[in-house]
């Protein structure tokens, strides 16, 4: 075996584009010096890379303008400084050794990065330590000092971190049948684990920056989560993490903030603007010694040097934005999750396959980004990417490889390629250093080299190999000279703790990572949940159109009730109704809550604030607006009904209604943050709001409550509440009696004296019915309680408060989904079950598919047999324009023409924000707001009618109902979007290599097979025309890209038309394509075309029109979008939409165009296969998604198990309630409240209902209507057949405990 191989003698810096070069600063991996800057040249000087050839990337990279003015901005302040300090030197007698040199203000010395560090840090120089070498990092101030360094893992045999496996069946049975208890006795005395990583060992720096790359379900996620101490989601972590002399307990307790795990979606509140989320990040880790800055200050000094690096300032004002809320785009929202990592001064940070669904352009400045933070803070950064690009790859100073857990190579990341080609391995033709790293993990993708025979080939094999190397040497000598020299060391740690605490406010507390007092961190969250209500007024305004709805409601029904013994049992049911609807609208914030669990979970362990602070905050803030609320709702509702016109009893009103409120809201919202599923705690809900209504007093008084559940009333908040606004009601009122006895024939001339009115509380001789007296005998209420009552309520609302902020502390977490793959119970997946064995633990599945030895290809394609096609799809000219409010038209598509031909594979490519989804859309029909202009043909004529029925659309999202398998995915697609006349077959219904994985349910695959499993529900309709794809490899790495584009060359081969996005393709994985369309932002065309063998065509095509030449190792793919000035950052010289315009190869483009036209219209139209919206009838549609709702409500106990406690428990409580009610007069009326109080049922059964219905409306819109699968009708239908069955089951058992506790005699 040979032992001399040059060091990645392929990889150089890409050479300069336009006007911007991307060429690195320094040295890079050809080890020669670059003479130009990235940016116009400006007095720097280049920091050493600490014996590292990484690429470095200026600090002015993204927004050289805005550094400029920050140059000038500090180096004003610098001076302003200066000249304060000389009179303090002056009378001191001596001079100020505080400032460097470099921070001279207007010297040719100013270094502009070692300004922005220290400021960022800290401003201030007076608090310095005499420990010099175990200073902290974010106090470093002099030059010299030694920082604190990570030391990833010390023992290689000893390091493993363990996950424990879920049983692997779906259905209900499981969790009902008696034989499971003792089965989760055996399980939790002898659990099943899974060994995820064994036998790390390797150090990360501070400024290092370290790449891990494994396939899906290696390890990647879990080595990040465990280096960023988050270890509550595994079984077992054994082995040593150092962090410095820090242990990993130390650091969780007191110092957790400094060390942060980012995972691959960025989450954050999208109403609040990119300005408002950094001001809070560093709002909450501001330290107390500032120098001459104030807190805000330093906040504004801070949010516009991290905007300014990072190319935000366009996007201060701007929403971060989710899926619902437009914002900022993937690429910014990246960088903002980037600088709300900064604001928040962390020494280390781990980021998880952050470049999801990014560009390759967007995707490099990303990673630039990084590179720019962990120099310029000299940070420690661990980063995990799927389909890193060699550009990408060139920034890190490490890379970790991991094979199933083990690790492959820990070292050098210029030094990793040369070490498996020693190994002996190859790479293949053009391809990228990460991918074939990625590659040799692969048994199926790996390219043995000639002449070696005795290559490692497990992944034992491949641990045992390194650290028998001489890499894996030096690696271990490396990690025993950081233990010997900073492991261990009490002092390193009591400098590093005090140096710490130094920054923490004064009264923050020594036992806690927080950097904020309580009162300053409430006060924090406060502002930003005040930033948050004001971006969503819409949400505020229909809750307050809720209340005042409800209010017109009722007061229209009982409008100037009058003051008559009759209207009394109405009088007291309006101001029971008033209390209840308080309660029930509380009910709707439980979903809410748990949406902004992750997000609040995530600033926890990032030590910003408490998690009960955001429950404190939210209570606190919530008070004002409820109190407009209650009092538009106190008004319209009090004087519509006629109410005792008095001030006083109408504030006393108000005032217990709105204490009341807040009451209610505290519970539930105590609820909701005491259990970590949804639909138990709506089920909770509901069974306490049955019991706090019926033990009121109004449906059954005091006296005729049975003894045992009479106690109910005595810890019920609302019995209080009733009890006040009652008696405050009545105490003045003397109702007119309507009905006197006796009365009637013979007793005409009776006198007053000799009647009485038939009322309780009625005195003879007396015409009227004292309200005091009423309520007294009636329900045992009296006015003289009313300010006890006041005072029990609010010790109510503490309580329930406290009870909130306790959960909301320590119960952060939600119900979690299954870590393997779940398969159906009984099913028989001989080669699945041996391959979940290899699973991906992190994220669930399977860890690579059945991939064709040579090339990695599906293995199993010949299934798919498309039906041959001849039809050719073109547009024209194709334009289209979104209305923006206060704004004119925004055109996002600008004169597109193309054609799709069968048999050809054509990419549409562009940066973000180019058009390419959009286009993708309008060419499916898929867009219903806008104005949409241009021609669009079959073989040159009219769209047919069912256009839309035989093309397919695979989205990005993989939507998908979780509890079906793959073969009732694919089956469901068949049936309903097939002719009835072509029935599916079962046996013949899995295709895209899923056989293995037929019984699995999708919701539990890898993404990877998720992706499968999506573009196959796509296939098995049989598209006729042509199948769009949006970006089908996003989030996969680069073996399962390849998998898929190979699997979509099949089909194309086959003939197949295909039009595809597509995102960070690789050389390998580009040349699958014939053609490729390229937008650039505005929608505007840049080359259609052939890309040629190797893609020269394409290539010819830009350096003919003033391109820079493309270097035989670069990626085609990466050097067109550089070419076009792609990303966010950077610019072209060229004008490459009018170039094309100008260009014989878009006259040509018209010419095939016009030629597919003319042959086409020679033969008949693309015959209307479908004469009706959709494939099936109406009832066929109804029966099949009744069955797919059957299924998942078996497989979904959670669901199910709620709504029957619920039931169960409603039933039980009512009836025990109304226990034998008696055959009187109050007997009968408790009877008819019985019913009346178990149909509130419905509102808890309602609610559990909107999360599972929602989930399947989501798949409806956002999938299946846009491929009319089925109707609108057809859902709702099944919807309410599904729901019928399971009711009746479970309100069998209510109604029938209402019966047999009620009405059977005594």
């Amino acid at each position: 075996m040979s032992s001399e191989h040059p060091p990645l003698a392929d990889i150089r810096e890409e050479a300069p584009s336009g006007a911007v070069s991307r060429e690195a600063s320094e040295p890079t991996l050809h080890n020669h010096a670059a003479n130009h800057h990235e940016h116009p040249p400006h007095p720097h000087h280049p920091r050493p890379r600490r014996q590292s050839t990484a690429s470095r990337v200026s600090v002015d990279f993204f927004d050289p303008e805005g550094m400029i003015e920050i140059r000038r901005t500090l180096t004003q302040d610098r001076a302003h400084q200066e000249k304060d300090e000389k009179p303090r030197a002056a009378s001191t007698g001596g001079s100020s050794t505080d400032s460097d040199n470099t921070l001279a203000a207007g010297g040719d010395g100013f270094d502009l990065e070692k300004t922005i560090r220290q400021i960022v840090r800290r401003y201030v120089a007076q608090t310095r330590f005499s420990v010099v070498a175990a200073e902290r990092l974010l106090d470093v101030t002099k030059p010299k000092s030694s920082p604190v360094h990570l030391e990833l893992l010390s023992e290689p045999c000893a390091f493993r971190v363990s996950v424990l496996l879920p049983r692997t069946s779906l259905p209900l049975v499981p969790v009902l049948n008696p034989l499971s208890i003792f089965e989760g006795i055996k399980t939790s005395r002898h659990p099943p684990l899974k060994d995820i990583l064994s036998g790390f060992e390797g150090v990360v720096k501070p400024g290092e920056m370290l790449l891990v790359l494994g396939s899906p379900g290696a390890g990647c996620s879990t080595l990040l989560k465990t280096v960023a101490n988050h270890r509550d989601e595994y079984y077992a972590v054994d082995g040593e993490v150092h962090y410095d002399s820090i242990s990993p307990g130390d650091l969780q307790k007191y110092f957790r903030g400094d060390v942060q795990y980012c995972p691959e979606d960025d989450v954050h509140f999208p109403t609040l603007s990119v300005e408002q989320t950094l001001d809070f990040a560093g709002r909450t880790r501001t330290p107390r010694n500032r120098s001459d800055y104030s807190r805000a200050q330093f906040r504004e000094t801070l949010t516009t040097i991290l905007t300014t690096v990072f190319g935000l300032r366009h996007a201060r004002k701007t929403p971060v934005g989710n899926a619902a809320v437009r914002g900022v785009s993937g690429g910014e929202k990246k960088r903002v999750s980037i600088a709300e990592y900064l604001a928040t001064r962390a020494c280390i940070g781990c980021w998880d396959n952050s470049t999801r669904g990014l560009d390759a352009s967007t995707a490099l400045e990303f990673v630039r980004a990084l590179r720019i933070a962990t120099d310029t803070m000299n940070l420690g950064t661990v980063v995990s990417l799927y389909q890193a690009g060699e550009s990408l790859y060139q920034h890190f100073d490490k890379v970790c490889v991991i094979y199933e857990g083990r690790m492959a190579y820990f070292g050098p990341a210029d030094k990793a390629k040369g070490y498996f080609i020693e190994m002996g391995y190859e790479p293949a033709n053009r391809q990228t250093t990460p991918d074939f790293l990625v590659a040799v993990t692969d048994p199926g993708a790996r390219i043995l080299r000639a002449g070696f025979t005795a290559q490692p080939r497990t992944a034992d094999e491949f641990a045992e190999f390194f650290r028998a190397s001489k890499a894996g040497k030096e690696n271990t000598a490396e990690v025993e000279q950081y233990i010997s020299e900073y492991s261990g060391k009490d002092e390193r740690a009591h400098a590093y703790a005090q140096s710490a605490r130094a920054e923490f406010a004064k009264r923050s507390g020594k036992k806690n990572p927080y950097m904020l007092t309580i009162p300053q961190q409430v006060a924090a969250v406060m502002r930003r949940k005040v930033q948050i209500i004001r971006g969503n007024m819409l949400a505020t305004g229909l809750n307050l159109f809720s209340y005042i709805f409800q209010a017109i409601i009722m007061g229209t029904v009982f409008l100037r009730m009058p003051e008559e013994t009759t209207a009394f049992f109405s009088r007291g049911g309006v101001l029971f109704f008033s209390l209840l609807f308080s309660a029930l609208a509380t009910m709707s914030e439980i979903p809410s809550l748990y949406s902004q669990r992750e997000i609040v979970l995530r600033h926890e362990k990032a030590a910003l604030y408490h998690p009960f602070v955001e429950a404190l905050a939210h209570t606190l803030v919530d008070v004002p607006i409820t109190l407009v609320i209650m009092i538009v709702f106190s008004v319209l509702l009090y004087f519509m009904i006629g109410l005792q016109r008095s001030a006083e009893q109408f504030f006393i009103f108000f005032l217990f209604l709105f204490t009341m409120s807040l009451t209610m809201k505290s519970w539930f919202r105590a609820i909701a943050a005491a259990f970590k599923s949804e639909a138990t705690a709506q089920a909770f809900a509901g069974i306490s709001t049955l019991a706090l209504a019926i033990y009121t007093g109004y449906t059954i008084p005091k006296p005729s409550m049975i003894g045992a559940l009479r106690w109910i009333t005595y810890i019920n908040p609302f019995r209080y509440g009733f009890e006040a606004i009652l008696t405050n009601e009545f105490r003045t009122l003397k109702g007119a009696c309507t009905t006197l006895v006796p009365q009637g024939p013979g007793y005409e001339n009776v006198s007053l004296a000799n009647q009485v009115c038939a009322t309780v509380g009625a005195q003879p001789g007396q015409d009227y019915v004292d309200g005091a007296l009423f309520t007294s005998l009636s329900y045992g209420f009296s006015y003289s309680n009313i300010w006890k009552n006041f005072g029990i309520i609010i010790a109510f609302g503490v309580g329930f408060t406290i009870a909130l902020l306790i959960f909301a502390e320590y119960n952060t977490s939600t119900s979690g989904s299954s870590s393997v793959t779940l398969f159906k119970k009984g099913s028989k997946t001989k080669k699945a079950t041996k391959s979940t064995s290899n699973g991906d633990e992190e994220k669930g599945g399977p860890t690579s598919p059945i991939v064709d030895e040579k090339r990695g290809a599906p293995a199993a394609l010949d299934d798919v047999k498309p039906p041959p096609q001849t039809d050719v799809f073109t547009w024209k000219n194709v334009n289209y324009s979104v209305p923006i409010p206060g704004e004119a038209d925004r055109k996002l598509l600008a004169d597109i023409s193309g054609f799709v031909a069968p048999g050809k594979l054509t990419a549409l490519m562009g940066e973000s924000g180019a058009g390419k989804t959009t286009l993708l859309n309008v060419l499916a029909k898929r867009v219903y707001v806008g104005v949409v202009s241009g021609d669009m043909f079959v073989n040159g004529q009219a769209l047919p009618a069912d256009f839309q029925a035989q093309t397919g659309y695979v989205q990005q999202m993989d939507t998908h109902v979780p509890f079906s398998t793959v073969r009732e995915a694919l089956l469901f697609s068949a049936k309903l979007r097939q002719p009835p006349f072509r029935a599916p077959r079962r046996e013949g219904s899995l295709i895209c290599g899923l056989e293995e994985y037929a019984e699995a349910a999708i919701g539990s695959l890898n993404i990877e097979f998720r992706k499968r499993t999506t573009i196959a529900v796509e296939l098995a309709a049989k598209p006729k025309l042509l199948l769009f794809l949006d970006e089908p490899t996003s989030g996969l790495d680069s073996q399962s890209a390849w998998a898929i584009v190979s699997f979509l060359r099949s089909l194309a081969d086959q003939g197949q038309a295909i039009l595809c996005t597509i995102h960070q393709p690789s050389a390998e994985l580009f040349q699958a394509f014939d053609r490729m369309l390229l937008l650039k932002k505005g929608g505007q065309t840049v080359y259609f075309g052939d890309l040629g063998s190797n893609s020269t065509t394409m290539i010819d095509y830009f350096e003919r029109n003033g391109a820079r030449k493309c270097e035989g190792f670069e990626n085609p793919a990466e050097y067109m979008l550089d070419v076009i000035g792609a990303g966010a950052t950077a610019t072209a010289a060229q004008d490459w939409y009018g170039i094309w315009q100008a260009s014989p190869e878009a006259s040509a483009t018209q010419d095939q165009i016009d030629a597919i036209h003319t042959e086409g219209r020679s033969r008949p139209a693309v015959e209307t296969a479908l004469h009706s919206e959709f494939a099936t009838p109406w009832f066929v549609q109804v029966k099949e998604l009744f069955m797919r709702e059957a299924q998942a409500y078996w497989r979904d106990p959670t669901y199910l198990m709620a709504k029957f406690a619920l039931n169960v428990i409603a039933g039980l409580f009512v009836g025990f309630t109304f226990y034998k009610s008696k055959d009187t007069q109050q007997g009968t009326q408790n009877k008819l409240f019985a019913i009346f109080m178990i149909t509130i049922i419905s509102v808890p059964l309602a609610s559990q209902l909107m999360v599972p219905f929602i989930n399947t409306r989501n798949i409806y819109e956002i999938r299946e209507r846009p491929s009319r699968m089925y109707s609108w009708t057809a859902l709702i239908t099944a919807q309410i057949m599904i729901e019928i069955p399971w009711n009746v089951i479970t309100a069998d058992s209510s109604v029938l405990h209402l019966v047999l506790d009620c009405w059977i005699p005594q």
